[in-house]
């Protein structure tokens, strides 16, 4: 396949961060800009701006995403794929992130939520079968994507709130860590 590697960026986190949403690999915009999610018809931030109030440039919806213990990443560090489309990813040349690394310095987090199927296939092809991902709840969501138009935005606004509003309050309230996280894994 030709095509240039796109690479991908390095997590949004701090130490404390509770939920980890991971897409599958920027975009070309996303890249260009250096942003994630920097299409301008990609729900992400509208999403996140009903659910948690962040809104602001780019670096102040960072900064309160991190407020609210909410990481981002993706999956792959970086792969072949012409375009953005994620079915062009080639999966030959796909290079994932190093979770375990991501999970040593990062110990509270509770719930991987994935943005989009792709994203939630790809750590299962490359990721989900070790043992150290097995105690992290894990939801699919539907994909922020303007190429996933199938999924009116308020259906897709109503699954991610379903997902991390609800985990963002359990986590804020001090419920037993222990109990969310031996919950099970949800899939959306």
């Amino acid at each position: 396949m030709r095509g240039q590697v796109s690479e991908g960026f390095p997590p949004v986190a701090r130490r404390d961060a509770r939920i980890l949403i991971l897409g599958s690999l920027p975009g070309q915009r996303s890249i260009r800009e250096q942003q994630y999610y920097a299409h301008p018809r990609n729900s992400f931030w509208p999403i996140m701006k009903a659910l948690f109030g962040i809104q602001g440039g780019y670096h102040d919806r960072l900064a309160q995403l991190l407020d609210k213990r909410i990481a981002l990443w993706d999956v792959l560090g970086g792969s072949l794929r012409p375009g953005s489309l994620d079915a062009d990813i080639n999966l030959d040349s796909a290079r994932p992130n190093d979770f375990e690394a991501f999970l040593r310095e990062h110990r509270g987090v509770q719930l991987i939520a994935f943005n989009g199927r792709k994203a939630e296939q790809l750590f299962a092809r490359f990721l989900g079968t070790r043992p150290k991902f097995h105690d992290i709840r894990r939801a699919g969501l539907p994909s922020t994507s303007p190429a996933y138009a199938a999924m009116a935005f308020s259906v897709k606004l109503e699954r991610w709130r379903d997902v991390l509003a609800s985990a963002a309050d359990t986590f804020e309230s001090g419920v037993d860590d222990d109990r969310v996280r031996n919950a099970g894994n949800q899939q959306v």
